[in-house]
């Protein structure tokens, strides 16, 4: 029911409650004049008259006059408005007593009511005095006085005579009658009824009020406010009911006191007035009981209206969330525009996009369930169709829309992996056809069966290209091209090139083979087959798998690698044996590296993805609000140790070195300059290996945590995180292996030079990282680590010391019990430490070094032969006060470390040198130019033997490092070893300005050192060599002849019929001196002799009785020298001539 209707009943009650109870002509209540009621100078006693008139009595009140008239007035006018509307019309009969008045009082009181009374008189009867006097004077009086009255009185003398006119069971017991009258049992029922009244009114209105509330409030606009608006108007209600219950309730109560008489008597009789307030009553009741349906139809209404209210909040509410979710998954659905590169990107492109629509699967049922839900408010006839329907038919649209986009996005998907099955077939296929020509055995097709035979295997797997290659290019286009993007067509464009480049290669071998099979060539010598078993490789290349994150096994790797050694073996045996053009050669040298950079790029970007993966999917997570319940406390702010600097090196090959690599997938042979131009931002790897131990420690603890599980569980990873930690130590280290196979097939193309180069400096990395992982587990030491310079070598080996101070049974000792020692090389100083090892797994069980002690390389000499051991070198400090014997596991190793000190005393000794002729060129420039006191060829005018830096050979085992021939370049002009063009990367770099500075003399002579195999003789005296030996001139003149023997220092091919090929590390026996710098030796390995260029050759100085050493030790003026004799030492001091 609306207000409005609700509104016009209660209007209606309150009309009819006040015409029960005459409020609408006489606004008196009993309440409001009780006390003048209970005087009860007249009273309504509820009998009638024999027409039913009531009857109102006026009973002896001796203070009659003394009444007030305003109550009198109000007494009067209460009573007459008590009877109904139409007996009251009929007129009231008075009946006054004044039995026991005077004459003189009973006139007054009758002009009194003749002049006060407000209803209809129809009789006035009197009961005149009783006394004779006074009732005579009474009858007297009355005649003469009856006009003045106005109204019709008749006196009676008795209450007999009163009962003929009123009959007497309508009279009260004091008039003689039988009427059961207690005034103040009426005064309580008339005020009960007119409070009842009253009640059923004020309900009314209140109800009325309420109902004006509640269709004026305004209806909020979301869910919480809504339910808190109808929980509050429905606690309003309920007391409104309560007050209803209540008045009901007063309202029965008042109806059973009134029946209470006929109850308790069934004979007794209600009196009119009795009849009238229960009818009264029973009215009232009436009005409440439809006061109260009127409010609840109301209130139904109302209550549906706020709860279709709340309903359509939390529908509004639903809709507003799910459309975000909708969005948030059709922006999702928006970045799947990449179409793989290939087909595992794209199977794994679509298994990302099969668990996307699985997820978003709930956001789709959600809006359909919203959608339904939606419909069913319409249908019941919710107030606000026209706000749902909209939203519902919106709902629909985006649910279609997105699944109609799913299904675009899935088939361009299923496309993508459609043309990458095909590339990837064709790219097999092409790698088949290269296996095959190189797999053809050279001798089985010199004879005519054998070319025919090879001419058929190439037919049968050409006819296998049917189902594997790529027929018309621009039908691939077009079938393709809503998926085609740049560097999708430029790898089409590649595949078909490389299909086309095969296929004309298996055209030339045809050519070739049909010229065999048609003409018998001449025998030629077969070639032995090699040992092991040609197997055709079943894996595709990993250099065609673009963006495949397929891991060969060890197998496949050596499988591979066999392959290329084999196709490359083959290809030499074929040019030798046929005479192969060189052309040919060339081309299939450029397949292998072809294959080499696609893999060292495939890898790389599998690489990326990996580190990419780790970030987004694991450190990223650790920051993540969501995940935060799941971190242990202990894992709380452990990002960078745990990840180290991953994201520095992500950014690294993401932005720079992918990029720069993927320049040279056209020239190959040149990515070495690559990796030269990075080679200083490979050094961020160092600090990651560093960081490692830390790493696996932390992750030891908590590899059990719920926060990595559900991290690996997202990713759908089958390896755990400590997996994928250890891919940069993996990374850096495979570098070395590819650019090792790069140069393998390069070694007569434009970037040879550079991919050595940058093998070395990669292995100078790997080495330095090395070092530096042992360098940090030094403890005890007191110094900064960082002031010795840069970390050159690190080994353990065993320690006799034998030193010249102490008492004489340690040095006993010392020859016989070695400490075993781990030495550390550093450009300024050697420490010596011991080696402890940890308890624990992993890097928990990596060893510490304990300090021991150190020697500054300014004081520090070495023998290279100590004890006729090839194992041993010497270390000795201060003028052999102290000499360190060292024992290392191999002679290689100990070659290593010899020439790695030699080139720290050689370097500080060429920075003295250098700051010697700067210092003697500004004294020349400043004075005079004074004549030369050692003018003599035999002093000034010598050979000049300089120490050149080894490099490291990558292919030597254990790091051994091997010599570069060295160079004898004339006065002013650079050293052919130094690089011109670009500096070398990792090379030893020493202070310029070497210790002790001020102490060197003004002459220094330099003795070259030269590295041999067999070691330096040992012994304890000095050599003493002649002073032609150890001459030098200024410009560096030519090497004299000085017979024995001599180590090849670099490889020298064969040029002339009577020259000698050699190679590095072979030892010949000089015979004689050639002419153009060319020596005649012999071969002292293969007993070949022949010619061979001087600069080729470095002489051994073992020959001699005495050993060689060499030291920067302070000597004479406290200068750091380099030294072979002692009598050298004397001349270096005493000589006056300056560089």
């Amino acid at each position: 029911m609306a207000l409005e209707q609700l509104v016009q009943r209660l209007n209606a009650v309150f009309q009819c409650t006040e015409e029960i109870m005459h409020q609408d002509i006489i606004p008196l209540c009993a309440a409001d004049i009780e006390d003048q009621l209970k005087k009860q100078f007249a009273y309504l006693s509820g009998g009638r008259g024999e027409d039913g008139c009531p009857v109102i009595t006026f009973p002896d009140y001796p203070a009659f006059s003394d009444i007030p008239e305003k109550e009198f007035q109000n007494v009067l006018t209460y009573l007459t408005s008590i009877p109904s509307l139409q007996d009251a019309g009929i007129g009231f009969i008075l009946v006054i007593d004044r039995r026991q008045d005077k004459w003189t009082s009973v006139k007054a009181s009758i002009l009194r009511i003749a002049a006060s009374f407000p209803g209809n008189l129809q009789l006035v009867l009197v009961l005149r005095p009783t006394g004779f006097i006074h009732r005579t004077l009474s009858d007297l009086a009355f005649k003469f006085n009856r006009d003045e009255f106005k109204m019709k009185i008749i006196m009676l003398g008795s209450v007999t005579e009163l009962h003929g006119y009123i009959d007497k069971t309508q009279l009260t017991e004091d008039l003689g009658g039988t009427l059961d009258y207690c005034h103040n049992r009426w005064l309580s029922h008339r005020t009960a009824i007119e409070s009842f009244a009253l009640m059923v009114k004020q309900t009314a209105q209140m109800l009325q009020s309420f109902g004006t509330d509640l269709a004026e409030t305004e209806l909020p606009n979301d869910v919480q406010s809504t339910s808190f608006l109808l929980a509050a108007h429905s606690e309003k209600k309920d007391k409104m009911k309560e007050d209803l219950r209540l008045a009901l309730k007063q309202g029965r109560d008042i109806l059973e006191s009134n029946r209470k008489p006929v109850t308790e008597n069934p004979d007794c009789k209600l009196n009119q007035d009795q009849l009238d307030n229960q009818t009264t009553v029973e009215r009232l009741l009436a009005q409440l009981d439809e006061t109260e349906i009127a409010f609840d139809e109301f209130w139904a209404k109302h209550q549906q209206k706020l709860e279709q209210c709340v309903q359509l909040r939390k529908f509004e509410q639903t809709f507003r969330e799910v459309k975000a979710a909708l969005s948030l998954v059709s922006e999702r659905l928006s970045a799947f525009t990449d179409v793989g590169n290939s087909c595992s990107h794209v199977e794994h492109i679509l298994k990302d996009f099969a668990n996307f629509e699985e997820k978003s699967r709930e956001s789709l049922e959600e809006a359909r369930v919203l959608a339904s839900q939606g419909n069913q408010l319409v249908q019941n006839n919710h107030y606000a169709v026209d706000s749902i329907l909209p939203k519902c038919n919106e709902l629909h649209h985006l649910c279609d829309a997105f699944a109609t986009e799913t299904e675009k996005r899935r088939g361009r998907l299923n496309k993508s992996l459609e043309l990458h099955s095909l590339l990837e077939k064709s790219m097999r296929w092409c790698d088949e056809g290269i296996y095959l020509l190189a797999s053809q055995p050279v001798d089985k097709c010199q004879s005519q069966d054998g070319a025919e035979s090879a001419l058929q295997e190439i037919e049968k797997f050409l006819d296998t290209g049917g189902d594997n290659k790529i027929k018309e290019l621009n039908k691939v286009y077009q079938l393709y091209e809503p998926i085609l993007n740049q560097d999708l067509m430029e790898h089409v464009q590649k595949v078909f090139q490389k299909q086309e480049s095969m296929e004309e290669m298996f055209q030339k071998r045809q050519v070739s083979l049909k010229k065999l099979a048609a003409k018998q060539m001449r025998p030629v010598q077969p070639v032995a087959p090699r040992p092991e078993v040609f197997v055709k490789s079943p894996c595709v290349s990993p250099g065609l798998r673009r963006g495949s994150n397929y891991v060969s096994n060890t197998e496949d790797n050596m499988l591979r690698r066999m392959n290329y050694r084999r196709l490359k073996s083959e290809m030499n045996e074929i040019r030798q044996s046929r005479g192969g053009s060189v052309m040919d050669d060339e081309e299939n040298l450029a397949v292998l590296r072809s294959h080499v950079i696609n893999e060292l790029i495939e890898t790389e970007r599998a690489y990326v993805e990996e580190l990419l993966c780790v970030l987004e999917g694991y450190a990223a997570e650790m920051e993540n609000p969501l995940m935060m319940h799941l971190i242990s406390p202990g894992l709380l702010n452990k990002k960078d140790i745990l990840f180290g600097n991953m994201e520095e090196i992500y950014h690294f090959h993401n932005r720079i070195f992918l990029k720069e690599l993927e320049n040279y997938i056209e020239y190959p042979e040149l990515v070495g300059r690559c990796f030269l131009e990075r080679m200083e931002d490979f050094q961020i790897y160092e600090k990651y290996c560093q960081n490692k131990p830390r790493s696996e420690s932390l992750w030891r603890q908590f590899s059990d945590s719920a926060f990595f599980q559900e991290c690996q569980r997202k990713l759908d990873h089958k390896l755990s995180l400590d997996s994928y930690l250890l891919k940069p130590v993996q990374r850096i280290t495979k570098y070395q292996l590819l650019l090792k196979e790069m140069l393998k097939y390069s070694k007569n193309c434009e970037g040879a030079e550079d991919l050595q180069e940058a093998l070395t400096s990669i292995l100078g990395i790997l080495k330095a990282v090395n070092d530096s992982m042992h360098q940090i587990a030094i403890t005890g030491y007191d110094g900064n680590l960082n002031e010795l310079g840069k970390l050159l070598m690190q080994g353990s080996f065993s320690v006799w010391t034998d030193h010249k101070k102490g008492h004489s049974k340690v040095k006993d000792l010392a020859r016989f019990k070695p400490m075993q020692r781990h030495l550390f090389l550093h450009e300024k100083a050697v420490l010596f430490c011991k080696k402890r090892e940890e308890n624990g797994e992993g890097y928990e069980k990596a060893p510490s070094y304990s300090y021991k002690h150190s020697l500054n390389m300014t004081a520090v000499g070495i023998t290279e032969n100590a004890k006729g051991d090839s194992k041993k070198f010497e270390i000795w400090y201060n003028a052999r006060e102290e000499v360190y014997i060292i024992q290392a596991p191999t002679p290689e190793i100990k070659a290593t470390w010899v020439n790695e000190i030699r080139k720290v005393l050689t370097s500080q000794l060429q920075a003295c040198r250098e700051a010697s002729q700067h210092r003697t060129l500004e004294q020349t420039h400043s004075l005079p130019i004074p004549a030369s006191t050692c003018t003599s060829p035999s002093r000034n005018q010598g050979r000049t033997v300089k120490l050149e830096e080894r490099k490291t050979d990558p292919t030597s085992p254990e790091g051994c490092v091997t010599s570069v021939a060295p160079k004898y370049p004339e006065k002013g002009k650079a050293s052919p070893t130094s690089p011109d063009k670009k500096a070398k990367r990792h090379e030893v770099k020493s202070d310029p300005t070497p210790f002790g500075l001020r102490g060197w003399a003004k002459t220094s002579h330099s003795l070259d050192v030269s590295e041999e195999n067999d070691g330096w003789s040992s012994a304890e005296d000095p050599l003493n060599s002649s002073d032609a030996e150890e001459e030098e001139g200024e410009g560096g003149g030519e090497m004299k002849l000085n017979p024995g023997k001599y180590t090849v220092v670099t490889d020298y091919e064969k040029r002339g019929s009577e020259d000698l090929a050699v190679k590095s590390g072979d030892l010949v026996q000089l015979i004689r001196e050639g002419e153009d710098r060319l020596w005649y030796v012999k071969n002292l390995s293969t007993g070949k002799e022949g010619l061979v260029p001087a600069n080729n050759l470095l002489m051994l100085i073992g020959n001699s009785k005495s050993a060689q050493s060499l030291s920067s030790s302070e000597s004479g003026t406290g200068c750091s020298t380099l030294s072979s004799s002692s009598s050298y030492n004397e001349s270096c001091n005493a000589g006056s001539t300056s560089f």
